[in-house]
């Protein structure tokens, strides 16, 4: 049932606010609303609710903007979601290219339990250590530019202690989440070709990365994200 703003109060009650404190009694900067909205209970866990009543909804929290029309330099997503090249390349205008890592990131968010790239108390340091592990050794440029890669890495971009591969995340923060509450997993073929959409998306260098038109006609959303979204609509 869709209700009104006004249905959706009287039914509810009116959204209740808590005001957001500083633990030092500092003051709010700027950009770090008064407030925060608490959450409501609807009268059914989230893992109840079935994907025939599942609705998709898109909030840009006024981040959206054309890169045809408008340039930006910084991301104002969490570290976590942003692309390398918010901080390798912060002379030039972010593009269509930079959103397109940005949601391989959150793909594999929706698919597992965890980030692909960790973002509890992540630093810029931290998060590019956790890329260059799952992808790769940075270009050349970048690589030369990371003041911090000896604490992590060898100059040939070997980790020095615990590696992980996107492969090793794929089978312990997809795979493994999925196992234990006896969910469907994913075969061979759908494995193969999630990793592959992954690296094309995350390629480092923008250019490298496909269109969005590209990813909707890649194997993995044509053989099975796009079929069981027709589905799901099918059921409602």
């Amino acid at each position: 049932m869709d209700f009104s703003v006004e249905e959706l109060y009287n039914k509810y009650g009116e959204p209740t606010l808590e005001p957001v404190i500083r633990y030092d009694g500092g003051s709010i900067p700027p950009d770090v609303p008064s407030y925060a909205v608490l959450p409501l209970w609807l009268g059914k866990r989230c893992e109840d609710i079935t994907l025939s009543e599942a609705r998709i909804l898109l909030f840009d929290y006024g981040e959206t903007y054309s890169p045809e029309k408008h340039q930006r330099y910084t991301s104002n997503a969490p570290l976590c979601l942003q692309p390398p090249e918010a901080r390798f390349e912060s002379t030039q205008p972010l593009s269509f290219s930079s959103d397109i890592w940005t949601l391989a990131c959150s793909i594999w968010s929706i698919l597992g339990q965890r980030d692909l790239f960790s973002g509890v108390l992540a630093t810029e340091d931290s998060i590019t250590r956790e890329q260059v592990k799952a992808l790769g050794i940075l270009p050349a440029k970048w690589w030369a530019s990371w003041e911090a890669r000896s604490n992590y890495f060898s100059e040939d971009g070997a980790p020095k202690r615990y590696p992980r591969t996107l492969e090793d995340g794929f089978e312990d923060s997809l795979k493994a989440p999925r196992q234990d509450l006896k969910l469907a997993t994913f075969d061979t073929d759908e494995r193969e070709a999630i990793l592959t959409l992954m690296r094309s998306m995350l390629s480092f260098k923008p250019e490298h990365r496909p269109t969005a038109d590209e990813v909707v006609k890649s194997e993995w959303m044509q053989k099975w994200a796009l079929p069981e979204y027709e589905k799901m609509k099918g059921q409602a």
